[in-house]
C-alpha cells in the first residue's frame, strides 16, 4: 500500500457496525483502564439513551489546556461523534479516573497532530487516518 492511499484510509462501515455489538462490549471491560484507549460516555441526542463508546485516545494540548485527541477511524460520520457535538461534551473514562470533554473540533489528522502531546506524539502522524476529533479536557 502507498504512503497516499493510507493516507486516505478509512475503515469499512460494515466493521464499525461489528465492533459496535461484539467488539465494543468486551473493550467495555477495560478500556477505561488501559495506556491508550478510553471511553466516552455520552447522551443519544434523539433517544435521551447513554452510551460507552470505546476509543483510542491520545493526550493533547491546545493553547495550554489539556485536551484529548481521538482519530475517526471510520470517519467523521459517527453517531457518538454526532451526540457530543450536539451535547458540546461527554465524560470520558482514561486511566481509571473520569473527566468532562467540550468543545469537539473535527480537523484533519496533520492538524490534530500539532496538539498531540506525551510518548504516543510520534505515531499519530503515522497512523492511516485522515481525520481526527480534538475535545478540550475540563
Amino acid at each position: 500500500m502507498t504512503k497516499s492511499v493510507m493516507a486516505c484510509m478509512q475503515l469499512p462501515q460494515w466493521l464499525a457496525r461489528f465492533n459496535r455489538y461484539v467488539t465494543n462490549p468486551i473493550q467495555r471491560m477495560w478500556a477505561g483502564w488501559a495506556p491508550t484507549m478510553g471511553i466516552l460516555e455520552h447522551v443519544g441526542r434523539r433517544s435521551g439513551k447513554s452510551y460507552r463508546t470505546p476509543l483510542t485516545v491520545f493526550n493533547a494540548s491546545i493553547d495550554g489546556q489539556e485536551a484529548v485527541a481521538v482519530l475517526l477511524t471510520y470517519g467523521p460520520d459517527r453517531d457518538w461523534l454526532k451526540n457530543v457535538t450536539a451535547a458540546g461534551g461527554g465524560t470520558m473514562r482514561r486511566h481509571g479516573k473520569s473527566f468532562r470533554v467540550t468543545d469537539p473540533t473535527v480537523m484533519s489528522k496533520a492538524d490534530a497532530a500539532r496538539s498531540v502531546t506525551g510518548l504516543m506524539r510520534p505515531l499519530f502522524p503515522l497512523l492511516p487516518f485522515e481525520s481526527a476529533v480534538l475535545f478540550l479536557r475540563g
